[in-house]
């Protein structure tokens, strides 16, 4: 068969949206190796690494109207250039098809991740909140099947998007292969050092914005006088100042660690040197830093309200995302309890191998096979 994929984000966007686009290009080349992929990407990030796997294809914008406007090719151009390559099934990675796709001779698939844009209208502009209900609606509409990627998702686009539950498969993602392969002690110490990081720190990974709610953590640490040294790992938005001025009110500059433009390649020493995982962020699709730390063999607090249950499992800890108290409480029961911190250890582990590359592939094929 042959199979496109929107790529741009593939080769354009160094974690969430492109880890998943990666990922799904991964797992599939791998494990249908007779099938020929074909990913089509407006440009190419060369400082993205992602090896193309040798069945895959990468196809750039050619014409030179195409190669002025790459942004209009991918919504408009790609249409054409997959029926001319005779794809049997387009699959949008990332919230979108292309315009005219449903009229050509294609099977489509397009996975939706969330709708935060309208569970918190508030955290977006308006013109990018109508942009991406139209862009998003539609191509949930014009698709043979739409993967959502947590149950929560599902219930969002049937309740706020009105899509068909007829039509939706729920298939989780995985996180980076690179989550499952061994850290060594000097490995672990090697980034340890590089950043000075105490020998025991309470991590939190993600972007540096509002939704993620890392203040949470640092209400918690100021409000109850918590001496856990706090590492937040998230490159630098405009809400960083922000963050920066409650450290600076609530004097936690000796115990709250701001890092940013920390390589992809380190993370998962980060997790090794960690003792705690907290992710209290309002609203997520589904939240591959909570999967990642598991794998990593860290004890995880997530956030109730969203998806988070689904990604941490039955063992993992969870508060709401707007008590700083009760947050507090769990950091301290966990990080007191090495028993604990074991039994979370283990059971998280073993909950995260539900997220194998094989699950994934045969999930994901299953939704093709139901497109065709």
């Amino acid at each position: 068969m042959k199979i496109g994929f929107d790529a741009k984000r593939a080769f354009n966007n160094a974690r969430g949206l492109g880890n998943y686009s990666r990922d799904t290009v991964r797992i599939l080349s791998s494990q249908f190796i007779d099938n020929q992929y074909f990913l089509f990407t407006p440009k190419i990030n060369s400082d993205i690494p992602f090896p193309v796997p040798d069945n895959c294809e990468v196809v750039l914008p050619t014409g030179l109207i195409s190669r002025q406007l790459p942004s209009a090719w991918r919504t408009f151009g790609i249409a054409q250039e997959a029926a001319g390559r005779q794809i049997e099934l387009y699959h949008g990675l990332s919230h979108e098809l292309p315009v005219g796709i449903e009229k050509k001779k294609i099977a489509t698939v397009v996975t939706m991740h969330d709708l935060i844009f309208m569970k918190f209208p508030q955290l977006y502009p308006a013109l990018d909140r109508a942009m991406y209900k139209r862009k998003y609606l539609r191509s949930c509409e014009i698709a043979n099947r739409v993967i959502a990627i947590s149950e929560q998702t599902k219930r969002d686009l049937m309740e706020l998007g009105g899509v068909d539950e007829a039509k939706i498969d729920v298939v989780y993602q995985g996180c980076s292969p690179i989550f499952r392969q061994p850290v060594s002690d000097a490995q672990a110490e090697a980034v340890r050092q590089k950043y000075h990081l105490p020998a025991q720190f309470v991590l939190s990974i993600g972007a540096l914005e509002e939704r993620k709610n890392h203040i949470l953590i640092m209400r918690a640490l100021a409000e109850q006088n918590l001496d856990f040294p706090l590492v937040v790992v998230g490159n630098e938005t405009d809400y960083t100042p922000k963050l920066r001025e409650y450290i600076a009110e609530h004097h936690l500059e000796n115990r709250v660690t701001l890092l940013n433009g920390v390589p992809f390649a380190e993370f998962p020493a980060l997790y090794r040197c960690a003792s705690l995982f907290v992710y209290p962020s309002l609203f997520e699709g589904f939240g591959i830093p909570v999967l990642e730390a598991l794998t990593m063999g860290v004890p995880v607090i997530a956030a109730t309200g969203s998806c988070l249950e689904e990604s941490g499992g039955p063992e993992s800890r969870y508060v709401s995302p707007t008590n700083s108290d009760e947050l507090g409480q769990q950091m301290v029961e966990v990080l007191s309890d090495s028993a604990l911190q074991r039994t979370m250890i283990a059971a998280g582990t073993d909950f995260a191998q539900k997220f194998s590359d094989e699950a994934i592939a045969r999930n994901l094929w299953k939704s093709y096979e139901l497109a065709m």
